[in-house]
């Protein structure tokens, strides 16, 4: 594919300003990140806040000293070369830059990122005016995952946008909370991953179900054929989509029976515990562990959260029931406790005690509250109306209203026992019709602060908005807004606020 003109001329001043030309840079040492994501997305005409989300989405910013991920990604951006993915040697034929150059430059490396996108918005007609709306860029980030499926590139694209929702603060780049209606084109019709209703696994139920290559596994009969004693504790070194994809593909050669997401907990089973997942390196352990992976890079601690940490602590403790094997470290152990293991995960920022705890039932948090919205501490105008259609409500039902642009909105009263930092998680039940871009506020110590949630997944179970800081009191302290130009009813169900 080649590049406009425009662009190449574009391009060329920005790799000069950059250093990554033959020619003298204009300023000595390495790019700042933020002027680089400026520029990439300028000279490829990218939204700038979402090519950050998607690196982000990636890697939380770190290019991990030019190291690969687990499936062959490279820098912040994840420039992935593997035997079947070669979006690096593509980001070098849009770019003209060298390899290695987009492995190790993080300059370099977010132009390469963001050649790929534009590339994905060209190949699927979005022209001028389109790409000014990030939302359309949806099927183009969808592709920039290099899924092994469709299911898996919707679960990827749905976790750029949503840390759109969020917002991003890391490593001096900043992206505010912003409402972004996602179309999702074609893969609106793709079963949506994080919908627990259609995709549960059979072996543990708040897990999601999807499945490995078989040629990344052996078909067994556990517990019958080996007796299952240990539980082995990983990290990705990738991203949670990315790492479900990776076992997907046959090139692989790995597997695990369980990943776990770093900003909410969510679990994905991708290997039956019948069978014998390919991922402690020991074919004697691998006979007789379940082996859970947990997004994220041993070397940035940002991505053990304590979503991550409880939910998979739960998992674990359901596996100890069932199996009887004894919660202790002799039997939870890190892949590097493994026998011979080459591997270093799940490293020194894994709070080894803080999980047993979980495990163990010793790290009941010291303060929670749950507020739903059929409680005295819940107040909303007329203009919602109540409704129990959806199984996925919390308690007896949950009240809804249209989108509008002025201000209404439901109000959850928390009656916060001291300032300081606390988790908000919110369950609503999702539905096609339901908005695409729920605006919920937090009234945080430094003034609200909005989050947005497309309310048309991912229902019936707690999700994390994340942690703020809470001044101490009793007052409206997590509200829904009405005013958002998404699309679908608003749904008010429950909150639920936890110190950490």
């Amino acid at each position: 594919m080649s590049l406009p003109l425009a662009r190449l001329a574009a391009l060329a001043a920005l790799l000069v300003l950059c250093g990554l030309t033959g020619r003298p840079a204009m300023a000595a040492g390495p790019t700042p990140l933020p002027a680089a994501f400026d520029r990439a997305a300028a000279a490829h005409d990218v939204p700038r806040d979402l090519l950050v989300a998607v690196a982000y989405a990636e890697t939380h910013l770190d290019d991990h000293g030019g190291k690969p991920s687990a499936s062959g990604g490279y820098g912040v951006m994840h420039l992935v070369s593997n035997p079947t993915v070669h979006a690096l040697e593509k980001a070098a034929e849009l770019t003209g830059l060298p390899v290695e150059t987009l492995r190790s430059d993080t300059a370099a490396n977010v132009m390469g990122g963001a050649a790929l996108l534009r590339a994905h918005a060209d190949e699927l007609g979005l022209d001028e005016t389109a790409r000014k709306d990030a939302g359309r860029w949806y099927q183009a980030v969808a592709r920039y995952s290099n899924a092994a499926s469709p299911e898996v590139a919707r679960l990827y694209a749905d976790s750029v946008y949503e840390q759109l929702g969020l917002g991003i603060k890391a490593r001096g780049v900043t992206v505010a909370p912003r409402e972004i209606t996602a179309d999702r084109g074609a893969y609106a019709r793709v079963r949506d991953l994080n919908s627990p209703v259609e995709t549960l696994s059979t072996d543990y139920g708040p897990a999601a179900w999807v499945p490995a290559s078989s040629a990344n596994y052996t078909a067994s009969s556990r517990p019958s054929s080996y007796a299952i004693d240990r539980v082995v504790i990983h990290v990705t070194q990738g991203s949670y989509a990315g790492t479900i994809s990776w076992f997907q593909n046959s090139a692989a050669q790995v597997s695990a029976h369980y990943v776990v997401k770093s900003s909410n907990g969510e679990i994905t089973q991708t290997v039956r515990e019948k069978d014998i997942a390919w991922h402690a390196g020991n074919w004697s352990y691998n006979t007789r562990s379940i082996g859970i992976e947990h997004e994220g890079y041993i070397s940035d601690a940002s991505w053990f959260t304590d979503a991550m940490y409880r939910a998979s602590a739960a998992l674990t403790r359901a596996i100890c029931d069932k199996y009887g094997i004894p919660k202790d470290r002799a039997h939870i152990i890190g892949h590097n406790e493994v026998p011979g293991a080459t591997h270093t995960d799940p490293g020194s920022y894994w709070n080894w005690t803080t999980y047993m705890n979980y495990v163990t039932g010793g790290g009941t948090p010291s303060w929670s509250a749950t507020v739903d919205n059929s409680s005295g501490q819940f107040t909303a105008s007329a203009n919602w109306g109540t409704s129990s259609y959806s199984g996925q409500r919390y308690g007896a039902d949950y009240r809804f209203a249209n989108p509008v642009a002025a201000s209404d909105p439901a109000w959850y009263q928390v009656a916060v026992p001291s300032a300081g930092t606390y988790r908000v998680e919110v369950w609503y039940p999702s539905d096609p019709g339901y908005n695409s871009s729920a605006p919920y506020i937090v009234a945080t110590s430094s003034g609200n602060q909005t989050v947005y949630v497309d309310q048309r997944s991912g229902g019936g179970t707690w999700r994390s908005l994340g942690t703020f800081s809470l001044n101490a009191g009793t007052y409206n302290a997590v509200g829904v807004s009405r005013w958002t130009s998404g699309t679908g009813y608003v749904v008010a169900d429950a909150v639920r606020v936890t110190r950490v």
